[in-house]
């Protein structure tokens, strides 16, 4: 007889769902990375914009130059406030999924723990019903012998 856990199914359910909550947790990551990366590349893109314009003033530059720059920089500050608003949304889905993944993990442990006292409960069993078996025989093989 060998030891079959009553909540299998269900483990192999919550199991499925943590794969599943696991998966997007990581494009959720991922998500994050990406749409950083595109922040941080407009701010660096917006510095350097910034640094050429100082270099350009001390050079001497024409009104027109000097307006073309600035609505490029007024330009690479709406981006900049499209991407940090990008930021904080995947963030906050990110530390979302994250909780949900940190539910499924503790569903699942607490199935992993009831099937191990499961186990452990029906191991003992077994060898209670083994010692009972074996005294049963030394009993009849005394009772045989002795009389």
């Amino acid at each position: 007889m060998s030891f079959q856990f009553r909540f299998q199914k269900v483990m192999d359910i919550k199991e499925n769902e943590k794969e599943k909550s696991l998966a997007e947790y990581n494009q959720s990551v991922s998500d994050f990375e990406s749409v950083a990366n595109k922040l941080y590349d407009s701010m660096k893109q917006k510095e350097i914009l910034e640094e050429n314009t100082l270099s350009r003033l001390n050079e001497g530059i024409s009104v027109q130059e000097m307006r073309h720059y600035q609505q490029f920089v007024s330009n690479i500050e709406k981006t900049i406030s499209h991407y940090q608003k990008l930021v904080m949304l995947t963030r906050n889905r990110m530390n979302e999924q994250q909780v949900k993944l940190m539910q499924k993990n503790i569903e699942v442990k607490k199935y992993e723990k009831l099937k191990e006292k499961q186990k452990e409960t029906f191991l003992m069993d077994a060898k209670a019903n083994e010692n009972k078996v074996m005294d049963d025989l030394s009993i009849q093989s005394f009772m045989y012998r002795g009389n």
